[in-house]
């Protein structure tokens, strides 16, 4: 049996405008973004001679929307972009870009209008900060959305009733080409010891992905006279909030201290297993996650992966991983360490080439009510992406 592929369709609560979508999840791959595609479905007497406008957004968000400091608001809007849909600018035909809008088109009919934006390549990726169980308000995030509104006009007041959102992700996924794999060592002399301690710490590879445990060869030469008396193994995230601050948050998401010890003149070869999930650390405030759809779990950020020329500064959140070897070091408060860098990172996933649509409905998630999104409209395929596998 053909794989499906989900249309994601959301109305507005006036049902004067709706928008379709193929996917929700657009791909960085350094070098060049996917475009953002879709199609809007209108009902010309529902708008009574209304425009019908169509917006990209890309908000980073470093604190609550009702939170304000001297008229200043805790966001910042890094893109904009808005193209009139209805009454349309060119032919329509001239308006397709992709397969998945021709099949859209053909399916809606003729009221369906095709829209397409192109990413620039300075952006971000989605990426929040996980708050803690007690916070309240929306989280440190990037965050993208494609909005569809009608009106007399571009920059006239928008209507909640005839407004529909959609939150979309731009991910990046693990590059084709493997890198080598990552190896640092490092001889360390130690205070009234003649002979130096020689660590080295490798990985089987340089790219992992989100839910595969990490091997860590640890290799211990002791040549000095100190009782290495401990040895602690861990995967770090660094989040940088590179935006407004450049403020970094190094947390261990996973760690290993089984309670190796290596004597003088002794060696020792052991293999650590690490796995860096989520689940492990649900809730601990400030660690990154990939940018989240509503009610969809996600996993631990990507490390981030960015084009030459690019400057840092814009990119919100970067978030990278490495792996920390501590040696504690007995009869004195010396610890040897190293750092071995490596990425985290989703697999690109296959292609899906047949289309389906299909109709959302809150009630069908367990333990959710059919309720309304914090906007006023309900989703009709707000939360029917494909779960992560």
């Amino acid at each position: 049996m053909s794989p499906r592929n989900v249309v994601f369709k959301k109305m507005c609560k006036d049902k004067s405008v709706g928008v379709y979508m193929g996917r929700r999840d657009f791909v960085d791959h350094v070098d060049s973004v996917d475009p953002v595609d879709g199609v809007i479905l209108i009902d010309p007497e529902a708008l009574r001679g209304k425009k019908v406008f169509v917006t990209l957004s890309c908000t980073f968000r470093y604190g609550r929307d009702d939170m304000d400091v001297m008229g200043i608001a805790f966001r910042r809007e890094l893109y904009l972009c808005t193209r009139q849909v209805y009454p349309p600018l060119q032919d329509r035909e001239q308006g397709i870009h992709t397969t998945t809008q021709a099949k859209l088109l053909r399916k809606l009919g003729d009221n369906a209008y095709p829209f397409f934006f192109e990413f620039p390549d300075n952006l971000p990726c989605s990426v929040a900060l996980q708050p803690s169980p007690h916070d309240v308000g929306k989280q440190c995030a990037v965050e993208f959305e494609v909005k569809a509104f009608s009106g007399e006009r571009q920059d006239a007041k928008t209507h909640k009733r005839s407004s529909v959102k959609l939150m979309i992700r731009k991910v990046q996924y693990a590059p084709q080409i493997e890198g080598l794999a990552p190896s640092v060592e490092t001889s360390r002399d130690l205070v009234m010891s003649d002979k130096a301690l020689h660590v080295k710490a490798s990985l089987d590879k340089e790219t992992y992905y989100h839910g595969e445990t990490v091997k860590v060869h640890v290799s211990v030469t002791n040549n000095s006279s100190k009782n290495i008396k401990n040895i602690i193994v861990s995967v770090d995230q660094v989040a940088t909030v590179v935006l407004y601050s450049n403020d970094s948050y190094a947390k261990s998401v996973a760690i290993e201290e089984p309670g190796d010890s290596v004597s003088p003149g002794a060696t020792l070869h052991k293999v650590y297993k690490l796995l860096p999930v989520l689940a492990n650390n649900r809730e601990r405030r400030g660690i990154a996650v990939d940018g989240k759809l509503k009610h969809e779990d996600t996993n631990l950020a990507s490390s981030s992966i960015i084009k030459d020329g690019v400057l840092k500064e814009v990119m919100g959140i970067m978030v990278s991983y490495r792996i920390m070897v501590k040696l504690i070091v007995g009869g004195s408060v010396n610890e040897v360490g190293l750092q071995v860098p490596f990425k985290l990172m989703h697999p690109k996933p296959d292609m899906e080439e047949e289309m389906e649509f299909q109709e959302f409905q809150r009630s069908d998630l367990k333990g959710m009510k059919n309720d309304e999104d914090e906007d006023g409209n309900v989703s009709g395929g707000d939360d029917i992406a494909p779960k992560e596998k």
